[in-house]
């Protein structure tokens, strides 16, 4: 069995494809929707003989199955945000430890040691329910940086907070709450880096990123708009820290499927779906078939460009067909 040792140590791409055969062939007998998936493929998990060859199991199927191959009860179930009328995806962990060392391991890689920041949660929609893993991870890293805290949208509180904060700071928020932020104040924001994780949920007009993140450099007087890029399915997390440009820790790996063609998959500059194999899935699926759509770069970042049109559609059926 693949440790979490192993995982965090990759760095090269030769260590990643050793243990993402190892982890798919553990995966492939213990997860039994993943497993049954590979079944209605027409596949054999010995048919699969190298990275390329691994299928991915649609991310809706998180939202009728149990996805999970842990030998004990999970520690921790983190759900998705949800809108109404909607089935929230639910991500069980085996061992929430081996989550806070991913998400800690992808901080440092990017931003350095979290004790040398503040991080500023501005997190209303996702403090307002619980199982967000979102707002687990984010209140783990405030307690590693030993300042900054949560605002639910008490925005003068935090501007008052922020001001007196000599550290530099993270403003870490979803997008339609710092961009009511950035109507209301304009404030200008000194050693800080502005971070958003998400779209409008519903609560405001969605608008290209390019014009989003313009506003608010020149709401907030920033050269760029850094960005997380996580879901409740996922483990890890890729960061941009400008231009909508996201690069992955070495144990997440981005590729782009033909959206009409799922076992085809493009080079880079065209533009596709976004498969994902997360080796901090220890113990759920680490080969993911989201329903983002985006662009690789030739250097290996990746561009989010949207969603699969009928996504919910597309995957839901797909264990019962």
């Amino acid at each position: 069995m693949i440790s979490a040792d192993e995982i965090f140590a990759i760095e090269i791409a030769t260590q990643f494809d050793d243990v993402a055969m190892a982890l798919f062939r553990f995966q492939s007998e213990r997860c039994r929707p993943y497993a049954e998936y590979i079944r209605l493929l027409g596949l054999h998990p010995d048919d699969v003989r190298c990275v390329e060859d691994i299928p991915f199991l649609p991310i809706e199927l998180f939202k009728t199955c149990d996805i999970y191959c842990g030998d004990n009860p999970p520690h921790i179930v983190f759900t998705s945000s949800a809108t109404t009328g909607m089935v929230p995806s639910r991500h069980p962990m085996a061992d929430v430890s081996v989550y806070e060392r991913d998400f800690k391991a992808s901080f440092r890689r990017f931003y350095g040691e979290p004790s040398q920041w503040s991080i500023y949660g501005l997190l209303p929609n996702y403090l307002q329910r619980s199982g967000s893993s979102l707002v687990y991870m984010t209140d783990a890293l405030i307690r590693e940086c030993g300042s900054g805290g949560f605002y639910l949208d008490d925005y003068e509180r935090l501007l008052a907070d922020m001001a007196r904060d000599a550290k530099p700071k993270i403003l870490l928020g979803v997008s339609y709450a710092l961009l009511d932020l950035a109507e209301r104040y304009s404030p200008a924001l000194s050693n800080t880096v502005v971070m958003e994780t998400g779209g409008m949920k519903g609560r405001r007009r969605e608008m290209p990123k390019a014009e989003f993140h313009a506003l608010l450099c020149k709401a907030f007087g920033v050269d760029a708009i850094h960005s997380e890029y996580g879901m409740a399915e996922l483990s890890s997390q890729a960061y941009s820290k400008g231009d909508g440009l996201f690069y992955a820790p070495p144990w997440m790996r981005v590729s782009v499927r033909d959206i009409n063609d799922p076992f085809t998959h493009f080079v880079a500059g065209r533009r596709g779906a976004i498969d994902i194999i997360d080796l901090g899935n220890i113990f759920s699926c680490a080969f993911i078939a989201t329903q983002d759509v985006g662009i690789l770069a030739a250097d290996g970042g990746f561009r989010i460009e949207g969603r699969v049109e009928d996504s919910d559609i597309r995957g839901c059926n797909l264990l019962v067909q």
